[in-house]
């Protein structure tokens, strides 16, 4: 018996030639909101697609290109209007509802760790640096009020070269999440975190780029390991004085 071809199912181009319990309207005020597919959210967010594109198309395309939502909150207007039937007001609207959820996000996690010193520093890293064994460079970016944006972002993995690390994979997190000032971390799998000159260069140099986007630079936390000594396991730059972050 010869084999038969799967069978694909298509969207039609149009929104009203679809079957009505499928188009996005209906289809959210028969599931409810909390159970209707990202795709459908995003349908009723763009409201219309393109010719020979419906709505439910873009939004799947858009979504499929970027892999989420959330990465595609970070997608610029310019990317969006790149996309057929994506005006700049819809671009517009698209990116608004992406920042709303944003925002709601940070009010709904009222217990966002406040980093005033190295030491908040430390104890934010400590268990994530204990077992590496490679040098690893982190930025902590927070708000006005010196609460964490969100989780520590990788900037790179490997001995720290000030000409290798650049501003903008350094300032790019704290940018998406509209942040006021950053941290930058690092480790030193050796255990001692006394800084090398590279690390007194890479500061100066991150402080003199934070200038350029308005975003502060507070302070350079290296992270060793704890001796039985009873020494500290961290140094900041800052409360060293070896760097002027003013």
């Amino acid at each position: 018996m010869a084999e038969t071809e799967p069978t694909q199912y298509t969207i039609p181009p149009r929104i009203k030639d679809m079957p009505e319990r499928m188009r996005p309207r209906e289809f959210v005020r028969s599931v409810g909101v909390r159970n209707a597919p990202d795709e459908t959210l995003l349908a009723l967010v763009l409201r219309s697609g393109a010719q020979g594109k419906n709505v439910t198309e873009l939004a799947r395309q858009l979504l499929s290109d970027h892999g989420s939502l959330t990465e595609l909150a970070k997608a610029s207007e310019a990317e969006l209007l790149k996309y057929k039937g994506m005006g700049p007001t819809k671009a517009q609207v698209l990116l608004a509802a992406l920042e709303v959820a944003r925002r709601l996000s940070d009010e709904i996690i009222p217990d966002r760790p406040t980093v005033r010193t190295p030491g908040d520093v430390a104890g934010i890293m400590r268990e994530t640096v204990r077992t590496l064994d490679k040098e690893i460079f982190w930025v902590l970016a927070v708000d006005a009020k010196n609460r964490l944006k969100g989780l520590p972002a990788t900037v790179s993995e490997g001995l720290l070269d000030a000409s290798l690390v650049h501003a903008r994979e350094v300032f790019r997190p704290a940018i998406q999440m509209g942040s006021a000032a950053v941290i930058l971390v690092h480790n030193h799998p050796s255990g001692d975190p006394t800084p090398s000159s590279e690390d007194v260069r890479l500061t100066r140099k991150m402080v003199e780029s934070g200038k350029v986007v308005d975003i502060r630079v507070l302070d350079h936390v290296i992270l060793g390991r704890a001796s039985h000594r009873g020494e500290p396991d961290f140094f900041s730059m800052r409360e060293s004085g070896m760097v002027s972050f003013d």
